[in-house]
């Protein structure tokens, strides 16, 4: 079997992960922050940890600013419906994947006034009509790091000096981008990061987080949901210090454990080498789809511009068709179809249909690509 869809969820985890969540759950299975015994202080330390490991990741000058969550769609969710109000205005592009877009559309019909900008058909951002639209008094700026669809790496610490300039925020959508390319939110002026365990980070799904920088004015920023924190339990009243405004009810603690493990196996295989190594498949897999007669490669198709995501379709075959076949006749696993992104299908051009797309990881090696070609080469002929 090849598995080339680790742009949805990366495969196979480190044996350092699953060690970690069976550790947890045999030696410190203890609710994390509820109770004074010993496994409860021991669980509450792995969330502790984990905090520091991401916020270590990220440059965040304080872990308590890194909210824990389900995964990078309730992150985003907290950071749009915790600050847009009606009247507020949010400036987002036309490469979003619905975990912004379908908020957005919400509170547009709540009162929020959005601005969708048209990126260029090969993805990238058209950054002069971008600039136009943040006007000042803009609320919020929201954009996605690296596209689901075609791995195009968007332009962020730019973006950011224009939303600070017009008064904005910028909420950065990290999801196919943290643990594969470096992120400074200090540095880059990230004032809200929202990324998932899943993918990049190489941990397990059901975890994710909302990385909340200084300039963020929190008590602006409502929660999404309200609970028991294990603190202030004598209040009836959601407590205002984080990260416990965000983070009600029993914390995905196994999936927290295993989140921290697949970081710190990324932190020490080393950034760089993960990421030259997937270029170095990316780049292949381009430049091998392109000789193919017949088959379309969409994006900006240079491999030091996008994460390790391509995207194409073959004349005269459905994508579904591709996909299935490719699985079926090769055993090579594929996503096909609009990868939750309608409004990027319709900006690089092929909605409704979408596209295949093939996502290597660092587990992925030069022969399975190799191998993945020669398949669609045949079936791109037959």
């Amino acid at each position: 079997m090849i598995y080339l869809d680790n742009a949805a969820t990366s495969w196979p985890k480190p044996p350092e992960v699953l060690k970690a969540m069976s550790d947890l759950l045999e030696r410190a299975g203890g609710n994390p922050g509820r109770s004074g015994h010993r496994m409860s202080i021991a669980a509450a330390r792995v969330v502790y940890d984990a905090r520091e490991e991401v916020a270590g990741l990220f440059n965040c000058h304080d872990p308590l600013r890194v909210v824990f969550t389900s995964n990078a769609t309730y992150a985003l969710n907290q950071a749009l419906y915790g600050l847009l109000k009606p009247g507020d205005r949010v400036v987002t592009s036309s490469m979003e994947h619905n975990a912004v877009m379908r908020p957005l559309r919400d509170l547009e019909r709540k009162g929020v006034k959005l601005t969708v900008v048209p990126c260029n058909a090969d993805g990238t951002l058209n950054l002069p009509a971008f600039s136009k639209a943040v006007t000042p008094g803009t609320r919020l700026v929201a954009l996605i790091h690296a596209s689901n669809v075609v791995g195009t790496v968007m332009p962020v610490a730019e973006v950011a000096q224009i939303a600070h300039k017009a008064g904005a925020l910028l909420l950065v959508d990290a999801a196919q981008s943290a643990a594969v390319l470096p992120i400074d939110i200090t540095a880059a002026g990230i004032d809200l990061l929202a990324f998932t365990g899943h993918k990049g980070p190489l941990g397990p799904t059901g975890i994710g987080a909302l990385v909340i920088g200084e300039k963020v004015d929190t008590a602006q920023m409502a929660p999404l949901a309200r609970g028991g924190t294990g603190s202030q339990s004598d209040r009836e009243e959601q407590p205002e210090f984080l990260p416990d405004k965000y983070e009600s009810g029993t914390p995905n603690a196994v999936g927290i454990a295993g989140l921290e493990a697949g970081l710190k196996f990324v932190r020490k295989t080393g950034l760089t080498a993960i990421l030259e190594h997937e270029k170095q498949l990316t780049e292949t897999l381009i430049a091998g789809l392109m000789s193919i007669p017949g088959v379309t490669v969409y994006g900006c198709r240079e491999c030091q511009k996008s994460v390790a995501i391509v995207s194409f379709t073959v004349r005269g075959k459905t994508v579904s068709e591709i996909g299935q076949r490719l699985d079926d006749e090769y055993g090579i696993l594929v996503r096909v179809g609009l990868h939750c992104a309608p409004a990027a299908h319709r900006t690089i051009g092929t909605f409704p249909e979408g596209t295949v797309r093939l996502a290597p990881g660092f587990f992925t090696t030069m022969a399975e690509i190799r191998t993945t070609l020669r398949a669609i080469e045949r079936l791109a002929r037959s």
